[in-house]
């Protein structure tokens, strides 16, 4: 199971930091009209991140992590994935989101990514990366391939193989961007061996990558609720921000 509805990023907020947010519905190529958070720094750095939710879609969480980027300079938009099937209206805790799920396809998804990408550009953004959970970290990497012009994609336990279409381990010659993966080592969905057979395809299609297995972290560590994992929350917030760095 992914974050409880109202889990929290474990990122401290930053004491000061001037920042702006908004609710926005922006639209995708297609037409479809979804649901999205963006936070705004007050002194931009030309940096931006598309934030990729859970199979649940935007809810507070991911509102949070988009704050906690621009807090540190690095403009956030966290995108819903249900506006074709559920429109672009707030919902309550009993959303019945597996329905809505069920319905998403990787082109409907990267459609909608590209129109956050492209808000961020238009707001200003140079260096833009995706950063994904779970159902988001599979097409944080995905993104990577999806011709959107990423300087980086990372993903927090996202499964790498093929599911009911090829997963980014499939598809890593297409793969444009450096990858993170940050991997819980006591994941039941995602094995050792999932990890490893992903290291080998973006080794063998020349991805700059890097992966990162937590070993003891169940899935969906990152969150302030699990205090046994903060260590490993901590590093893996620290490798996100050194990634977007290097590669910004």
């Amino acid at each position: 199971m992914c974050f409880e509805l109202d889990s929290l990023p474990p990122i401290p907020p930053l004491s000061g930091a001037a920042v702006s947010h908004e609710d926005l519905v922006l639209e995708a190529a297609d037409g479809t009209r979804f649901a999205a958070f963006a936070a705004h720094p007050d002194e931009p750095s030309g940096v931006g991140v598309v934030v990729l939710p859970d199979v649940r879609g935007l809810y507070r969480f991911y509102e949070e992590v988009a704050l906690r980027f621009a807090e540190r300079g690095i403009a956030a938009i966290a995108i819903d994935y249900f506006g074709r099937t559920a429109g672009v209206g707030k919902r309550g805790d009993d959303f019945e989101y597996m329905e809505h799920f069920r319905q998403t396809t990787p082109d409907g998804v990267q459609a909608d990514v590209r129109a956050a990408v492209e808000h961020l550009r238009g707001a200003g953004a140079t260096s833009i990366f995706t950063v994904g959970f779970c159902f988001g970290g599979r097409n944080s990497w995905l993104a990577a391939a999806g011709g959107h012009g990423l300087r980086g994609a990372v993903g927090f336990y996202g499964v790498p193989g093929a599911r009911d279409f090829p997963g980014p381990l499939e598809r890593a010659a297409e793969i444009e961007a450096p990858i993170l993966a940050l991997q819980a080592g006591d994941d039941r969905n995602i094995s050792a061996a999932d990890n490893a057979a992903f290291d080998e395809a973006l080794t063998k299609a020349g991805v700059e990558h890097e992966i990162v297995t937590y070993d003891g972290a169940p899935h969906s560590f990152f969150d302030r609720r699990q205090e046994d994992f903060a260590e490993a929350s901590e590093d893996a917030w620290a490798r996100v921000l050194e990634f977007i760095d290097r590669y910004a």
